[in-house]
């Protein structure tokens, strides 16, 4: 085993895990949340969102490279999860607001997990790559 690798007790065998089992109407929680957090800009909208509730430009200035049709597409399908909460207030023009709801807080958790992870081996996947593409040039 690599040194460098920081182990606390064995892997558990993600096949087995019973987030990647599917359930009577088929489909497997896993493969739910990576559809929605797995894209290009979900989780970057729940990142800028967990400190406080946001208005749309604020949020979209705050992500780089985010259209305005890609970040509307994006809250709309985190809306529609249940994961942030849209708050229309009645002024001229409308003021739109973006929150996180209570479980659009809670994956937090387990996004800070795996950005603890990639901190932790980032130095390792760069020396992996750097080996790869050394030995395939």
């Amino acid at each position: 085993m690599d040194a460098h690798v920081k182990t606390e007790g064995a892997a558990p065998l993600l096949q087995t895990h019973p987030g990647f089992e599917r359930g009577a109407n088929g489909s497997c929680p896993m493969r739910d949340v990576f559809d929605r957090i797995g894209d290009t800009w979900s989780l970057l909208v729940v990142i800028n969102l967990q400190p406080a509730p946001m208005r749309f430009n604020a949020l979209r200035r705050s992500i780089e490279g985010i259209s305005q049709r890609m970040l509307t597409v994006t809250l709309r399908s985190l809306e529609r999860d249940g994961l942030v909460r849209r708050t229309v207030r009645p002024t001229t023009p409308p003021e739109v607001e973006y929150a996180l709801t209570d479980i659009g807080q809670s994956i937090a958790v387990p996004i800070a997990a795996l950005g603890l992870w990639a901190q932790q081996n980032q130095p390792l996947l760069q020396q992996a790559r750097e080996r790869f593409d050394a030995a395939n040039a």
